[in-house]
């Protein structure tokens, strides 16, 4: 599926990627090093059991991080020095695990010159709920140990602590800023003979603070009263209710208009007059920063809640904080519940090096939120949808546990602004259009040294930053919930006890958010293609031999634009737009091989609809038959066609 809000590609490198004549004997070496995929598949359960490595504690870190091996077996040791037979790992909450790296993760894309030198600290930091916290585990016997020894756990003892990120701003002892210890829980001995809980909740007495970050690891005996520790991990808590977030959804404001009763034109026109889409960004002055600080009580840890639809990637100080970015959020039905994600950004506000004002940055896809309204696709009746909007707000917490709250989305205040970006065009099911000259000129729009005063007038240009405005609808959750059961024929039209809005703004409601309850998608490989072929006329066929859902990327800057012979473009890599403004540019067009008989590429199904190239193997629609097609995009030579 095409995703939105990519931009990996390093449009700034000025070193061309290949040009037409250099191919030599090294062609697959050097296809390597030209072009990589990144491959997105969710982590869980999709390694086998390895029982008898030495250093099975570390699972997690052999198949997500990236750690050398040297590394984890220090860690290891750091982290656990007794002699225990019963070794825990895969520590989770609420069944989610700390990723601090993703194998698969693309090299860091060129930062803007004024870009944060900080990085995040994780690829996934798992959000909870404040009253829904349960801790799990697995345990494995120690290589060597005696079978007896390691037959069962003896006991547990969970300690939890409020994290500290940073050196100088608080002690990390074992026994400082601990929020709760459970003890030494036996479960055998002369009197009891229990067997291990596979999970255990946080006491209800003990409360959690909305915006903490917590540290927690756990200590397990075997039969011969052992122990062994494992290493620290750490998860967030944000927030629960409508009323712990002070952020509220905002829109660009030209977006917005688009949903009212009275505005002019149909959906398609409408969809178009969202284009290119909206980038947010919210600025933390130093002013304000230090306003919460003291010497006696610095800050400890910074949580960034964020989400966006229909995808979002957030940034600060102009770096990316999560390679999962452009899949956020995962899908839901948008009108009862919207996942958020949370990022731990204290390292880009502690330290000499960071000291100034901060800015937050906000890409956004249209996902499933606001796609090309394609006759045959999923219709905006069926699915929420709305102006692309996002929300988010910023949790500091000082040594003392205090915690504040400060950057929420807000419509019509100076802390936040949106502005047309380069991305003019996002559809999951027809591509993505990046204009890159945009792209350029717009480098460092997340970060302070290009923070300006917004603009007071409203316009549709890239690069002019406005203030946002929030969003509205005048349609109720259970009109919604009507009016889809009446399609669905599980309620008909009289029984309905509402009336159907004809005024005001029509855009879906927005459901309740709730911290992401599933692990996001990461990058979990980089490929290379099996074969590049020349096909003529500037086009090259990268075949990776294997079916994958991934993302381009050209490590070495981009192909050289060719214009071929007679200004004539094979079928579906043609751009009339840009051929019209003498505009260079690049075609990436996705399919499953290559058709021998007329040289063209097999494009994918898109969406199941059966749109086919054809060729001796396929049934397809006869070409141009979908050109009548409502809002059926331009340069796909009839043929719905996923490409960039």
């Amino acid at each position: 599926n095409r995703i939105g809000s990519n931009s990996w590609s390093a449009a700034n490198s000025k070193t061309q990627f290949i040009s037409e004549g250099s191919f030599s004997n090294s062609l697959r070496h050097s296809a390597i090093e030209a072009v990589n995929i990144v491959k997105f598949v969710a982590y869980g359960g999709m390694f086998p059991e390895n029982h008898d490595n030495e250093n099975a504690n570390a699972i997690i870190d052999d198949r997500i991080d990236s750690k050398s091996k040297d590394a984890r077996q220090e860690e290891s040791v750091n982290h656990t020095d007794e002699s225990g037979s019963i070794i825990p790992f895969e520590l989770s909450v609420n069944h989610l695990k700390l990723i601090t790296h993703a194998p698969g993760k693309p090299p860091t894309p060129p930062l803007p010159p004024h870009a944060s030198s900080s990085v995040p600290s994780e690829d996934f930091l798992p959000v909870v709920r404040p009253n829904e916290v349960t801790f799990r585990w697995r345990h494995r016997p120690r290589v060597g140990s005696p079978a007896a020894d390691a037959a069962r756990v003896k006991a547990y003892r969970i300690v939890a602590r409020r994290f500290v990120g940073c050196d100088n701003c608080g002690s990390k002892g074992d026994g400082d800023g601990v929020l709760w210890d459970s003890d030494k829980v036996v479960l055998i001995d002369n009197e009891h003979d229990n067997d291990l809980p596979t999970s255990i909740r946080w006491p209800a007495e003990t409360a959690l603070d909305i915006g903490h970050m917590i540290e927690w690891r756990i200590t397990l005996w075997d039969m011969a009263d052992q122990p062994s520790t494992s290493s620290w991990t750490k998860f967030a808590v944000g927030p629960e209710k409508e009323d712990d977030w002070k952020g509220e959804w905002i829109v660009h404001a030209i977006d917005m208009a688009t949903f009212h009763f009275d505005r002019k034109g149909d959906a398609c026109e409408k969809w178009y007059m969202r284009h290119p889409l909206p980038l947010f960004r919210g600025l933390l002055p130093y002013q304000s920063l230090q306003s919460f600080l003291h010497d006696d009580d610095p800050l400890v840890s910074a949580l960034l809640v964020v989400s966006g639809l229909g995808s979002f990637r957030a940034t600060f100080d102009g770096v990316p904080l999560s390679p999962s970015g452009p899949v956020d959020p995962p899908f839901t039905d948008y009108s009862q519940r919207v996942s958020y994600r949370g990022f731990d950004v204290t390292n880009f506000l502690v330290g000499d090096d960071n000291v100034g004002s901060h800015v937050v940055g906000i890409t956004v896809g249209s996902g499933w939120w606001d796609h090309r309204p394609v006759t045959g696709m999923a219709k905006p009746e069926l699915l929420a949808n709305g102006p692309l909007t996002v929300i988010a707000q910023l949790y500091l917490t000082t040594a003392s546990g205090k915690v504040h709250i400060t950057m929420p989305t807000k419509g019509s205040t100076a802390t936040w602004q949106v502005s047309r970006g380069h991305i003019k065009e996002s559809d999951l099911f027809t591509g993505e259009m990046i204009d890159l000259s945009t792209l350029t000129e717009m480098e460092g729009w997340d970060t302070s040294s290009k923070w300006s005063i917004a603009e007071t007038e409203l316009s549709p240009s890239q690069n002019h930053w406005s203030l946002p405005v929030s969003y509205i609808t005048n349609i109720t959750q259970r009109e919604r919930r009507e009016k889809l059961s009446v399609m669905a024929n599980a309620l008909d039209k009289s029984e309905m006890t509402t009336r159907t809005t004809r005024s005001g703004y029509l855009a879906s409601p927005i459901g309740q958010l709730f911290p992401s309850e599933i692990p996001p998608i990461l990058p979990m490989e980089r490929i290379a293609p099996d074969e590049i072929h020349d096909l003529g006329s500037g086009r090259w066929l990268l075949d990776f031999g294997r079916a994958f859902s991934g993302m381009l990327h050209f490590d070495e800057g981009l192909p050289q634009p060719i214009i071929p012979h007679n200004n004539i473009y094979p079928r579906a890599h043609g751009f009339g737009d840009a051929s019209e403004k003498q505009w260079s540019f690049i075609t990436v067009v996705y399919g499953e091989s290559l058709e021998m008989t007329t040289g063209d590429i097999n494009r994918v199904l898109v969406a199941g609809l059966g749109l086919h190239d054809g060729g001796p193997r396929h049934n397809s629609e006869p070409e141009g038959a979908q050109d009548n097609a409502f809002c059926f995009p331009d340069d796909h030579d009839g043929i719905l066609t996923q490409k960039d």
